[in-house]
């Protein structure tokens, strides 16, 4: 790539981290030259996040302390850093609160003869796991990547790993030149404090260091380098190279904040290969950042790596994999040998905050985050949703972990809405939809299954015998009784924004937190939660409570084809018999063709039209019998590859040879890239009318399940035996190259010129998705069972004839 070539990249990307380029020093000295060494105009460029589809995330293993991440625990000091990769690079890493992002990326840029390349677009990429056992499967989230120049003049070879007692991010670097005259440049764009905007950086000799407010960061390496700082996009070393030669040098950014930049010029190589160690290191101030980073160098990458993975004495993430008694089984059952299934153990384990135990997040990515802007601080998708939450706590359920699911469950009543939530009044037990993971309240909508999931995990810990008798009782009164109070009778309510009275099933937001009404999978989960609250409060010695909840559950199971199953749907002009479940309904009448609201920049949607595979939830709790002839007459409007795209769910796709298929959440969905022109969710900060929702994986996971249990009622062996390659083998076909297994994949529908995704492949929406990984978990053992592992059987025995 010649330098010519890039400048146009440079004027487009003027928020990308900047970057360093030729080592000839010689016009002055950068430690002695006062007039330099100030980075002049403050504050850059506005700053964005990172590319969303992560093909890696990692951090340490942690055991638990009386339920509690904690020094005095066996695995010592807890190390409370995490980070992502995505294009060959590492992204977003994370320091403190598993949300709380301390860099947006560091990477390479490598200079020569006539060029200038930026390592993620000039490269390709090559990942694998650094730790696997006899078979290929990930022991740890230790990573390497290869990135070879596509001109083939230098090749980078970096090995990842977290040190689990300090909290610092090693990455061993090899080097090589394949031409004379190359240097690479070690780039980072911190982002400390989860914001872009309020950095200051400075250092020299061996450490640079940026900061914000009481968190800094450091980044240095034993080897002879020279640093510079500088404001991304106006005086950073990547603007320095637009000229095609590097003239300044900065040690300080000043007393004015901004997105600012530090880079590491290595030296000049010739047809040659050389190593460095780098560590970046996390602490209250400068002082302690250095301390943790010198900490690590000294033990050597060697060392950490040894004891991030478990070797010897050490407790790492060896040690939690062979914890789990029925992964083993569960690879039986994958068409991979069981690959993504270890992977996805490692991802869902380390989506926890290490703070606050138990706090399960939706996924260690922020979407979209490329045109994200970071002037202040977001979560993104690195906080907490009940219905999330639920379903990785089932999966580890499932993986044979008994220790994380109940800490997780004690963590929900952080986040139950009640007397003690800051500005709250009405009634209690609902849970916030969504939250930081210390409890910080951040989206306030009520969303009745994130309700009804707690009670459904408390009654499964209990029956697995997790919990006792004597504390499944004390959870009862403490936590479940007031939510089952709440799914039974709702209540006026007033939080924030939200002033209203909620009257169940009737539900303000369903689980794609768009639309009110009632919704067959939210309404699936209040009969069953309802169900298991009856169980717990005859436990708990309150038998006409337990009689009242299931009087509710009946009277939604009598009512729920009525709200919400239409027999001459609008669809009936598409082809369709016009018998199907709605997605949701905003009344009590499923055939008046009624609108639903505006949402993701699609205009009101005739709710006739709009169909969703989540009434097949109602077969996997035990509402209804997976012979339904309603879920039967539905599938059929699921399945149509006769509906305009517009309004159509399922998508087949082809990976080596092998036929799978793929679903929307729902026909009219608005959420993804636009189909114009092929940019991502909400640009520019606002909704489009041709965005476009893509497929969903999990949804496969959640078909494989209904398939299961037709199957089985049905008698079909034959088809029992082969959904593993069908469901199972589909999510491993969307799992990208470091098995991470995203929210969204791309459908092939609409201009596909700004991503370039190849159909099938994962969008950058959210990657990865700790649902989708647990889905796929969750299907593995229903397989391996023979059984459905989200089943209910008191609810089954209550509803199904």
């Amino acid at each position: 790539m010649t330098l010519g070539k890039l400048l146009p990249s440079l004027i487009g990307s003027i928020a990308v981290a900047t970057l360093t380029a030729c080592n000839d020093t010689s016009s002055h000295d950068p430690v002695n030259d006062e007039a330099v060494s100030v980075a002049p105009n403050a504050p850059g460029a506005p700053p964005t996040w990172a590319y969303s589809g992560k093909t890696g995330i990692g951090t340490s293993y942690e055991q638990y302390h009386n339920g509690e991440y904690s020094d005095q625990a066996a695995t010592g000091a807890v190390s409370k850093v995490w980070f992502s990769l995505a294009q060959g690079i590492v992204t977003e890493t994370m320091y403190g609160l598993i949300h709380e992002a301390q860099i947006k990326d560091m990477q390479f840029v490598v200079s020569g003869p006539g060029f200038v390349d930026l390592e993620q677009d000039a490269t390709t990429t090559e990942i694998e796991y650094l730790h696997t056992d006899a078979e290929g499967r990930p022991l740890s989230l230790a990573y390497k990547i290869t990135n070879t120049d596509k001109d083939g003049q230098y090749k980078i070879e970096k090995q990842l790993v977290t040190d689990p007692q300090h909290n610092t991010l090693l990455q061993r670097v090899t080097f090589t030149a394949l031409a004379d005259d190359i240097t690479a440049h070690l780039v980072v764009n911190p982002h400390i404090a989860n914001t872009g905007t309020g950095d200051t950086a400075h250092g020299d000799g061996h450490y640079w260091y940026a900061s914000e407010g009481d968190t800094s960061m450091v980044i240095t390496t034993q080897a002879e380098v020279q640093g510079s700082v500088g404001f991304v996009g106006t005086s950073d070393l990547w603007s320095d190279l637009a000229d095609g030669s590097q003239e300044h040098f900065y040690r300080s950014t000043g007393a004015v904040p901004g997105n600012v930049s530090i880079a590491l010029t290595l030296p000049t190589l010739s047809n040659t290969s050389a190593q460095w160690d780098f560590a970046l290191g996390f602490g209250g101030s400068d002082n302690a950042a250095r301390e943790q980073a010198d900490a690590s160098l000294s033990r050597g990458f060697s060392q950490v790596l040894a004891e991030f993975n478990g070797a010897g004495e050490a407790i790492g993430w060896e040690d939690y994999i062979a914890s789990l008694e029925a992964l083993p089984n569960l690879s039986a059952s994958a068409t991979d040998g069981g690959k993504l299934a270890y992977a996805s153990a490692l991802v869902l384990k380390a989506q926890e905050d290490k703070t606050h135990a138990g706090a399960l997040i939706a996924s260690l990515s922020n979407p979209w985050g490329d045109i994200v802007p970071a002037t202040q601080s977001s979560t993104g998708y690195k906080a907490v949703w009940p219905r999330d939450f639920y379903q990785v706590a089932m999966a580890f359920l499932a993986l044979g972990d008994t220790q994380t699911p109940e800490v997780a469950f004690r963590y929900l009543k952080k986040v139950q809405v009640g007397p003690q939530t800051p500005g709250y009044t009405g009634a209690p037990g609902w849970f916030l939809q969504k939250t930081h993971v210390d409890g910080t309240l951040e989206w306030f909508s009520v969303q009745l299954d994130q309700t009804a999931m707690p009670i459904m995990l408390g009654w499964r810990l209990w029956q697995e015998g997790i919990l006792n008798d004597a504390a499944a009782r004390q959870w009862y009164r403490d936590m479940l009784r007031p939510a089952a109070d709440f799914l039974a009778d709702g209540g006026d309510i007033s939080l924030g924004w939200n002033t209203t009275s909620i009257h169940p099933p009737f539900t303000q937001q369903e689980r794609w937190e768009e639309q009110e009404g009632h919704s067959p999978s939210t309404t699936a989960a209040i009969i069953t939660g309802l169900v298991s609250a009856a169980e717990l409060a005859e436990l708990a010695g309150e038998p006409e409570r337990a009689q009242h909840y299931l009087a509710r559950a009946d009277e939604y199971a009598d009512k729920l084809k009525s709200r919400t199953f239409t027999t001459d749907g609008a669809l009936a002009s598409k082809g369709s018999d016009g018998r199907y479940f709605l997605r949701i309904n905003r009344n009590d009448d499923p055939s008046d063709a009624a609108k639903l609201m505006d949402r993701n920049g699609q205009g009101p949607l005739n709710e006739s039209e709009i169909v969703d595979p989540g009434f097949l939830e109602l077969v996997r709790y035990g509402v209804l019998p997976a012979t339904d002839a309603a879920v039967r007459d539905s599938l059929d409007e699921i399945d149509s590859a006769e509906l305009p795209d517009y309004l159509r769910v399922k998508y087949d796709f082809s990976k080596n040879g092998q036929q799978y298929s793929g679903w929307r959440r729902y026909g009219g969905d608005g959420y993804g890239e636009r189909t114009g022109d092929g940019t991502g969710y909400a640009i520019g900060g606002k909704n489009h009318a041709d965005q476009r929702g893509r497929v969903w994986p999990f949804l496969s996971g959640e078909r494989g399940h209904y398939e299961l249990a037709y199957a089985l009622a049905t008698d079909n062996q034959k088809a029992v035996a082969g959904l593993s390659n069908t469901y199972a083998g589909a999510l491993e076909a969307f799992a990208n190259e470091g098995l991470m297994l995203p929210e969204q994949v791309w459908d092939g529908v609409g201009n596909n010129s700004t991503y370039q995704y190849a159909k099938g492949q994962g969008t950058n929406s959210a990657t990865p998705l700790a649902w989708t990984h647990a889905e796929y978990i969750k299907l593995l053992r229903s397989l391996n069972d023979r059984q459905v592992w989200d089943h209910y059987p008191a609810v089954e025995e209550r509803y199904e004839p």
